[in-house]
């Protein structure tokens, strides 16, 4: 069994050698026919001869010199190889045409040699410079070969040489996809008809060779029509049958039905390509036999249909590889489609990797500023006071004759004695421990020069301390901004690498759901279905502002998706012809409904006071409120510059909590004014209500639940005091028809005469009647301003927000044959 095991194996082993030497073989030649055709000029050579075997209207040449000064432009060092090449396919067919051909070229080098000393030979010069001589080459040759010189000698030359100024733009377009190994992504239509034109020149170099009675180029026009049709379709395979039509015919008039043909047979193959080859293929035999037989009868189908059928052979035994590599590079196509998507996603992933890249650097930074070593703090300490009492020493004790004893040979009563006497200092100038004092000074004959010193050199050592606490502070506070946004990159990156989904098949179904109901529907496109986080675009004629978004399709597409559908922004047309635009997204379970009210100190214009409501893009709801210390302009921009803050930090897509922190460094390091303010900051969630209270120095906040009502505070000191500090987070559940109420400080502290603030101002939000927000602050502000006698001693701000659930105007019109989607959640 072993033995048959490891015969079993080394067999395998065999036939995997075997398949790779096999594989190298095959690469080998590739590289080799590769490196001949290309690298040593053999298709330059190939296309050369038969070009300069291909005659028009019976003996005009044009092709010859334009492919002559393409190639020498553009490849020069292969211009040599590509003028023998055409003068022996010249001597091949019409003798006269190689003495065209040889005065042409002579004159395009001495011309070249002439125009390069000024710069002057250059792409855009070329076909002119073909032109003209063309002309002069066709002219000379003519008078000497039969001394005079004819008007229809001279039209020959100029239609001779009008085409050739074509074709040498054709060429030029047409010579790098003959001359580099690798094509660019993607070839524009007009590059392609180019490539075709080149082709077709050079079949009609084979005009006249048969194969066994049948025609080479023939063969070769249909073969090429079945190609592009197969990779193309229709509108390709019909326009390389119309071009390729016209060039064989220009060469032989009587093949001038060839044309009609080949582009009907690339019109119907390209039709029937979704059979793949053998629909194509029909195509082509569907045409030869209509066209036959209209064009040559019955007499010549036979060797019409066999032409065709080795055509078909040729295509059928065209591998594979080749249809996919000659489709990357045609627009419209499955596989330019494909090349296209992984270029767009090799640059997303560039993007999102470099995007991580600084999320990554901005971690590490946060990092580095993190305070790390919390466990060297004592160590540090230590080493600091050491640093002090040594400092201290060198002035006093270095010059004393009890150095020995008190350092050598008592030296841990010597050291605790003066960090005593230091602890004792740090707080004043005196020393209360009498104990301690009287000890120190039976043991040190310097005492009281040592108890001065260190009184001196104290405020030196409390203020290098500071400095250090701070610093240590400051880079807390920068590793926690650095860390934010490092979150907000790498959430970024996500997002960017995201893959948006091939959603024609959805748009499609939509659009005939909506075309079922008699709307007119111009486009669509949907950019997301993930559940709750919907985006759909959709255009539409002129509407005349009738609001059918509102009124029709959002309720369909929230039947079909089966989810709340609104329209999230409208755009109509200007006048009748135009297209209206119209934008869907998720509705939200809930909606905040506020109110606002406020006062100045005295009924001054200017309150100290600020407030901001802000709908973030995240699905949440912020309500803030900023009170500046004291009043007038000054608090009024102290407290404005906090809340723009807060709302920039926010809409970034920092946490809330960082945020704070953010505002409140800004604010403690800009300046050393004693000037601060509080922020009153709630953010509600709305899918699903939940609230989050951040309270910096502000006063409570309370929330009305029918005859209930329910008071929201936390410690927190105000903004700008200290550089770090926690702030305490508090969360509440909020449910539909709840009011929430904030205020400032002026509201809260404004009742002076009330014993118990608190309870008074439940009392008198229970008592309300109403529920509107905005009637809710305008009496909460006048009973505060009415229990102080109408007096307004303090800047006053009211914000009420009413919970609502989000209900739409319109119901859902349901689609009896709705599609049914793949739905994502959203993250």
């Amino acid at each position: 069994m072993l033995k048959k095991e490891g015969g079993g194996m080394q067999g395998e082993m065999i036939v995997q050698q075997s398949q790779q030497s096999a594989m190298k073989f095959l690469q080998n030649v590739r590289t080799k026919v590769e490196s001949l055709f290309i690298d040593k000029g053999l298709l330059l050579f190939i296309v050369g001869f038969l070009l300069g075997r291909a005659v028009i209207l019976s003996d005009l040449s044009p092709f010859a010199l334009p492919f002559f000064g393409a190639v020498f432009c553009l490849r020069k060092e292969r211009a040599g190889i590509v003028m023998l090449a055409l003068l022996a396919g010249a001597l091949t067919n019409i003798l006269l045409n190689s003495g065209f051909m040889l005065i042409g070229m002579v004159l395009f080098l001495f011309t070249a040699k002439l125009l390069n000393r000024r710069n002057l030979l250059t792409i855009k010069w070329l076909p002119f410079t073909v032109f003209a001589i063309s002309i002069a080459a066709r002219v000379i040759l003519t008078y000497l070969s039969q001394g005079t010189l004819q008007n229809t000698n001279w039209i020959l030359a100029g239609v001779e040489a009008g085409l050739s100024f074509v074709l040498t733009m054709i060429f030029i377009q047409s010579m790098p996809l003959l001359t580099l190994k690798k094509i660019k992504h993607s070839l524009k239509n007009e590059e392609i008809i180019s490539f075709i034109i080149l082709l077709a020149s050079v079949m009609t170099g084979t005009i006249g060779w048969f194969l066994y009675g049948f025609s080479v180029e023939n063969i070769l026009s249909r073969y090429l029509v079945l190609i592009f049709s197969y990779v193309g379709g229709a509108a390709i395979g019909s326009a390389v049958g119309v071009v390729t039509g016209i060039i064989l015919s220009l060469a032989n008039i009587a093949s001038l039905y060839q044309m009609s043909m080949l582009a009907f047979s690339g019109l119907l193959g390209g039709l029937l390509k979704e059979g793949r080859k053998v629909g194509v293929a029909s195509g082509l035999l569907i045409g030869t036999l209509l066209i036959g037989l209209y064009g040559g009868g019955a007499e010549t189908i036979y060797v019409t249909l066999i032409e065709s059928i080795l055509a078909i052979g040729f295509f059928l035994l065209t591998p594979k590889s080749a249809f996919a590599k000659l489709a990357r590079y045609i627009p419209g196509t499955r596989e330019y489609s494909q090349e296209q998507q992984q270029y767009l996603r090799r640059v997303r992933d560039v993007t999102a990797n470099r995007v991580e890249q600084f999320s990554s650097l901005f971690q590490a930074l946060s990092n580095s500023f993190s305070n790390n070593n919390f466990h060297h703090q004592d160590e540090s300490a230590e080493r600091e006071v050491d640093i002090f009492l040594s400092h201290i020493t060198e002035k006093t004790c270095q010059t004393c004759f009890k150095k020995e004893n008190c350092w050598a040979q008592n030296f841990d009563t010597t050291y605790e004695h003066m960090k005593g006497i230091m602890t004792e200092l740090e707080d004043g100038t005196e020393i209360h421990n009498r104990i301690l004092k009287k000890e120190f000074d039976k043991h040190c004959v310097k005492s009281k020069k040592v108890i001065e010193l260190i009184s001196q050199e104290m405020s030196h050592f409390q203020a290098n301390r500071k400095l250090k606490k701070q610093v240590k502070e400051s880079r807390k506070i920068v590793a926690e901004q650095l860390l934010g946004v490092s979150q907000v990159m790498g959430n970024f990156a996500k997002e960017i690498q995201k893959e948006r989904d091939n959603l024609q098949h959805q748009e499609d179904q939509v659009m005939d759901a909506i075309k079922g109901i008699g709307l007119e529907v111009s486009g669509i496109d949907i950019y997301s279905l993930e559940e709750g986080s919907v985006d759909i675009e959709m255009a539409l004629p002129y509407c005349q502002g009738r609001g059918e978004g509102e009124k029709i399709i959002a309720p369909m597409l929230s039947d079909i998706l089966n989810e709340t559908i609104t329209v999230k922004k409208e755009v109509c047309a200007e006048h009748p012809d135009g297209v209206c635009r119209l934008y869907f997204t998720s509705a939200k379970d809930f909606i905040v409904e506020t109110g606002m009210a406020n006062a100045a100190k005295g009924g001054a214009w200017v309150s100290g006071d600020s407030h901001s409501t802000i709908e973030l893009g995240s699905g949440k709801y912020a309500i803030a409120i900023s009170d500046g210390m004291g009043n007038g302009e000054r608090a009024h921009l102290e407290s404005n510059e906090t809340i723009q803050l807060l709302q920039k930090i926010l809409q970034s897509g920092i946490d809330e909590t960082v945020a704070i922190k953010s505002v409140n460094s800004v604010l403690s390091l800009r300046n050393t004014d004693e000037i601060f303010s509080t922020l009153d900051l709630a953010m509600i969630d709305l899918q699903d209500a939940n609230a989050k209270f951040l309270k910096i120095g502000s006063t409570p906040s309370f929330i009305k639940r029918g005859e209930k009502v329910h008071m929201v505070e936390a410690g927190n000191l105000p903004m700008g005091i200290i550089q770090e500090f926690d702030v305490d987070v508090v969360s509440e559940q909020l449910k539909a028809g709840d009011l929430l109420i904030m205020m400032s400080d002026g509201v809260f502290d404004g009742v002076k005469n009330v014993e118990n603030p608190e309870f008074w101002m439940k009392r008198k939000i229970r008592e309300l009647q109403t529920v509107e927000p905005q009637a809710v602050a305008d009496l909460i502000m006048e009973e505060v301003i009415r229990t102080d006698e109408g007096l307004i001693k303090d800047d006053m701000t009211v914000v009420v927000a009413k919970i609502k659930r989000n209900i739409p105007k319109w119901s859902t019109i349901p689609i009896y044959s709705a599609p049914s989607f793949k739905r994502k959640k959203a993250l």
